[in-house]
């Protein structure tokens, strides 16, 4: 994560007089869906600039050091209520539809489960999805700058919906802006214990870059950390088709396009492809095609078409799109389940 991206989380943060730390909403321009610790820049999933009104960009959240994001806490039973996350999901719908904010929030669900470690066994120092994202000290990484914009979208619905834990709403919010955008069906499962404080939350540098030496060799070394193998890291990848990145704020990409100079939300960017909150399979086709410079590759982008191995899934997912569907939809759910500790052991809506 560039040294850009750390100072713009920064400039958000300011003292205030409780004891935490209070997160105003300037709204950012774009995000990295995974983006990356502070050695390269981000790997720029760069979910939208989410669409915010008066109220929201007048408003301020205040992050407690100790609590954590907002005034409500986790629920003391573990599991979350199976009512209330469906209604949860209508809530998130409605959002999505206004504010489209749907890159930013699967940015949210992949930033809080992608920090899984499968070589560490207890709960929760092996990181995954347990909610930490929303305390102080993990929304400082790097490579979560922006994300304070995410939370308070969905702060207000986790405020009416206080039996549901935040690793649930964060997976949630996730699958749904997939499905929304016109992705796939994510099978999902809820029931995930949050972590009760910041002395919990995963060090800083388990996510992945954007422009590392060897961006194949650095793609492995983190999701096979995950215990995910290459299908599933091409196949993630193509959530790219959602969102675009700011060269302001991660140091890729460019001021506008043709394609984001009129928003929805704040105009600007580059996106990754034309229709960049639709997903579809268009993110692989125009890699291959190398066409349009108005659209985005990052290194960690066009590493898809030309390690040997990544190849095979990237030309398949090119050709067809149901595929694309069946193997992204299964990879974004073993991405929701990494490190998590459910309770009941499953919850399904």
């Amino acid at each position: 994560m560039t040294s850009s991206l750390g100072n713009t989380a920064s400039s958000r943060i300011s003292a205030s007089s409780s004891p935490g730390v209070r997160l105003s909403l300037h709204p950012p321009s774009s995000f990295s869906l995974l983006s990356f610790s502070s050695s390269f820049k981000p790997f720029a999933f760069s979910p939208l600039s989410s669409h915010f009104s008066p109220h929201q960009r007048r408003s301020a959240v205040n992050v407690s050091s100790s609590r954590g994001f907002g005034t409500v806490a986790s629920p003391k039973c573990a599991a979350s209520n199976p009512d209330q996350l469906k209604s949860a999901r209508e809530d998130l719908k409605q959002l999505l539809n206004s504010q489209f904010c749907h890159p930013i929030l699967v940015r949210l669900g992949w930033h809080d489960a992608g920090t899984y470690n499968k070589n560490i066994e207890e709960w929760p120092q092996r990181g995954g999805a347990n909610g930490s994202l929303r305390f102080e000290v993990e929304l400082k990484h790097a490579a979560n700058a922006g994300l304070v914009n995410a939370l308070s979208l969905i702060q207000p619905i986790k405020d009416k919906y206080s039996d549901v834990t935040f690793a649930d709403l964060f997976q949630l919010a996730s699958a749904t802006a997939i499905e929304e955008a016109g992705g796939p069906k994510i099978p999902m499962k809820y029931g995930r214990v949050d972590v009760s404080g910041p002395n919990e939350c995963p060090e800083e540098g388990r996510l992945p870059d954007a422009g590392p030496p060897s961006p194949a060799d650095h793609l492995r070394e983190v999701f096979y950390r995950m215990g995910l193998n290459d299908k599933e890291i091409v196949a993630l990848s193509g959530a790219h088709t959602l969102g675009r990145s700011r060269p302001e704020r991660s140091g890729w990409g460019k001021p506008e396009t043709k394609y984001t100079k009129d928003g929805p939300g704040t105009p600007g960017g580059q996106s990754w492809t034309v229709q960049w909150l639709k997903f579809d399979n268009s993110y692989f086709k125009d890699i291959k095609a190398k066409r349009d410079e108005d659209l985005l590759v990052l290194p960690t982008d066009a590493v898809l078409f030309e390690d040997p191995s990544f190849k095979v899934y990237a030309e398949k997912y090119a050709e067809d799109q149901e595929t694309l569907f069946k193997d992204y939809a299964e990879a974004h759910t073993k991405l929701s389940n990494l490190g998590a500790k459910f309770d009941p052991p499953e919850v399904c809506l």
